[in-house]
């Protein structure tokens, strides 16, 4: 029995359900566990943070974020995140 395709989402949607925009709370996880944050700062082109070139576009964008404990600012991709409820 084949599984029904319009149950699971196309990697568009999942693309599309990592889109963040600034002001989001947002988690993810470092090498010291969970972290929590709010984006600062979207960036849809090609940056250097930190001493190196990070890749980004429209369709993929990276974001920066500032940790609510420390203030220190990180950067990622969608994919790493998840929103916190405001």
């Amino acid at each position: 029995m084949q599984p029904e395709l319009s149950k699971y989402p196309t990697l568009n949607e999942n693309l599309m359900s990592n889109k963040f925009k600034v002001g989001d709370h947002v988690r993810w996880n470092s090498e010291a566990g969970h972290v929590t944050g709010h984006i600062t700062k979207v960036h849809t082109s090609d940056t250097t943070y930190k001493g190196h070139t990070r890749h980004c576009s429209e369709d993929d964008p990276q974001y920066e974020i500032k940790s609510d404990t420390t203030n220190h600012v990180a950067m990622h991709k969608g994919g790493a995140l998840e929103h916190l409820k405001p």
